[in-house]
């Protein structure tokens, strides 16, 4: 009697989830439509209302259930809840109903448990870390094709000649280019994500995952310009004068040159640390919020350790970032939410990009070492 009234029960909840499912997928397809207007966001709240009736109703099956499995077991009380059990058997039992082979390497309610609520909702913050997208600092352009060439034009260097009224006019230097060859490579990757851990956070945990997919490609490309600053033409200081930083920017790059400062962590706590002969330090904090610290008359852009180099290394490039760096975006991340052969969603992510030194001239890679070292 029991057994085939949980059965029953059972079979209405994997109805109830695969409805809210279908729901989900239809309100996801009004929404990434580009035109979608008032009528497809009305559409897509009211689709939202019949989610929540039905995950009550669920909610309602699942206590029904776990009723039937007392009185089943005979159990007069539940047993008491250890510190540190999650999950319990009637749940596992539930998710072995609905899964009868385990996926291994997707997001599934024990990974997301710290968002999903028992008695609260818990809203997790962000990890405080900064975090510079590069990309937005180098030249970049939009790729049409998988490969190509990118000329560059070089400054000019040749003069006009004086010449006398009404004298044929001399031929003028034909300009120079310099053609950079770029290849565009694809970084990709997927995880799946159950639909129980979609259902029971507290939080929008679908964007969640795609707030963190972007962050991994902003990730990806600045370890790519990274290996590019690094390519540039080496130059070591050493000691705790400004001296040689002002000698790269006042003589060993073209004044023409739109200066910028990237320095790693340990770089910026040597800049961090210089004076002029009053005492003073040279490096300025931002002025307004979204203005970049300033040294010299030179923006100063502040990147992890490890994307220059080793944690405790100090190195920077100094020079022009847009003139040095070259871009080709084929394909800005792609974030794809998808139903699989799963009780769930499928979230796959591809960002196509390529990058590649441009100007030789337009900046170094320093290194910094302490005096007496």
């Amino acid at each position: 009697m029991f057994d085939e009234k949980i059965k029953e029960l059972l079979a209405q909840l994997n109805g109830k989830r695969s409805l809210v499912n279908d729901k989900t997928a239809e309100i996801r397809s009004l929404l990434s439509n580009e035109n979608a207007g008032e009528d497809e966001i009305n559409k897509a709240k009211a689709l939202r209302s019949e989610i929540d009736k039905i995950n009550e109703e669920i909610r309602s099956l699942e206590d029904t259930v776990n009723m039937y499995k007392e009185a089943k077991k005979g159990t007069p009380a539940p047993e008491p809840h250890e510190p540190g059990n999650d999950v319990d058997d009637d749940k596992r039992s539930f998710n072995a109903f609905l899964h009868p082979e385990k996926r291994d390497g997707g997001i599934v309610s024990t990974d997301v448990s710290k968002t999903i609520p028992e008695s609260i909702q818990y809203n997790p913050e962000n990890e405080v870390k900064s975090v510079t997208d590069l990309s937005k600092l180098v030249t970049q352009f939009q790729a049409t094709t998988a490969s190509g060439t990118y000329p560059i034009l070089k400054k000019a260097t040749a003069k006009m000649a004086s010449v006398e009224e009404l004298a044929k006019n001399p031929d003028l230097a034909k300009p120079v280019f310099t053609d950079v060859d770029w290849k565009v490579q694809t970084y990709r990757g997927s995880i799946p994500v159950s639909q129980e851990s979609i259902d029971d956070s507290a939080i929008d945990l679908t964007g969640l995952v795609a707030r963190n997919a972007n962050e991994q490609k902003i990730n990806t490309t600045n370890a790519a310009i990274s290996a590019v600053l690094k390519s540039f033409t080496a130059k070591a200081i050493a000691g705790d004068s400004v001296d040689d930083i002002k000698h790269i920017l006042n003589v060993d790059l073209d004044p023409a040159y739109n200066k910028t400062i990237v320095a790693s962590q340990s770089f910026y706590q040597y800049l961090d640390t210089l004076k002029d002969k009053n005492g003073q330090y040279l490096l300025h904090e931002p002025i307004t919020d979204g203005s970049p610290r300033m040294l010299l008359g030179v923006p100063v852009v502040v990147v992890e350790d490890e994307l220059l180099g080793a944690a405790g290394e100090a190195h920077a490039f100094i020079g022009d970032l847009a003139r040095g760096v070259l871009y080709a975006n084929r394909k800005d991340i792609q974030v794809k939410w998808a139903d699989d052969n799963i009780y769930g969603q499928y979230l796959q992510a591809v960002v196509r990009f390529d990058t590649k030194q441009a100007d030789a001239n337009a900046g170094y890679f320093v290194t910094y070492t302490p005096a007496g070292k």
